[in-house]
């Protein structure tokens, strides 16, 4: 059953069910889990996330993908005043209004892909990565928390916690591509800290003691993992599902990097089905 009987409505949740599956993408199915009504607002979510996101991956111009972002800035606000035009954004209105989802949360994503729209990306310093997970994937946990009925306090706490390690890995995990895109998002400091002194990426992943840099990114990522584990313990797993599912899906592509080392960057890491199915059961399925 959809969340309203319009037509329209149920429409729209389709095409942003639809935008989801294309994804291929591990959160379709940690959230093939929750309730009916809480995974379409979830499906609803993350399509709000994966167009913004593809704007700011896409090709085009830097000006050309800012005015596309505003344009979404101005979809919030008709959103928010319940006035939508655009399918995904219907399919928002339900979640908005039945999850008490903040208005910040949404545009805190856009700050993060307007970033990533710049024709070179730098990250100076650990608060400065710090606000860019914080823009790019905490916002969204904290988006998912009011779905899965996780009160705001503990709430934004594991979704800053388990916000943080996945993006971390996600950096890790993309970190030559994004060299080759003109992105940097192991901070300055970390690197000079390391004796690497360019502002040129592709200089940078080829630097003999790069594998120093990314071990220390591993190793902030790691303790996140450790203290949201501690949080999400303090729930019922079957509350929590999709959030231990997908923390466990990118813990283990954080092993898998460390296992074949910073020095072979050019060599992807990723699960495979198999490996995929195990968490499907062992943290959905089974986690009731």
């Amino acid at each position: 059953m959809t969340s309203t009987g319009d037509p329209g409505v149920l429409a729209a949740e389709k095409i942003a069910e639809a935008l989801v599956r294309r994804s291929r993408s591990s959160f379709y199915w940690a959230m093939r889990v929750l309730p009916e009504p809480k995974r379409r607002a979830m499906y609803a979510i993350y399509a709000f996330c994966r167009i913004v996101d593809d704007i700011a991956d896409g090709p085009g111009l830097e000006t050309e993908k800012m005015s596309r972002l505003k344009c979404w800035r101005d979809e919030l606000d008709r959103l928010f005043n319940g006035t939508p035009t655009d399918p995904v954004a219907i399919a928002l209105m339900h979640p908005v209004k039945a999850y008490d989802l903040k208005k910040n949360d949404f545009l805190a994503v856009i700050d993060g892909m307007e970033r990533d729209s710049g024709s070179q990306v730098r990250i100076t310093d650990e608060q400065d990565l710090e606000s860019y997970c914080d823009a790019v994937a905490c916002s969204v946990g904290r988006l998912a928390n009011q779905v899965f009925g996780v009160g705001p306090k503990e709430g934004h706490a594991i979704a800053g916690a388990l916000g943080q390690a996945l993006q971390l890995t996600n950096i890790l995990r993309d970190v030559a591509e994004d060299a080759a895109n003109d992105r940097m998002y192991i901070p300055r400091s970390v690197l000079l800290r390391h004796g690497i002194d360019s502002d040129d990426p592709s200089i940078v992943i080829h630097h003999p003691d790069f594998s120093l840099a990314c071990q220390d990114l591993a190793d902030l990522a790691l303790g996140h993992y450790e203290t949201a584990d501690q949080m999400l313990g303090g729930y019922e797993r079957s509350v929590m599902r999709p959030a231990v599912m997908m923390m466990e899906t990118y813990r283990r592509v954080l092993q898998k990097l460390q296992k074949r080392g910073w020095r072979n960057i050019d060599h992807p890491v990723r699960l495979s089905g198999a490996e995929k199915l195990m968490i499907m059961v062992r943290y959905g399925w089974l986690s009731i």
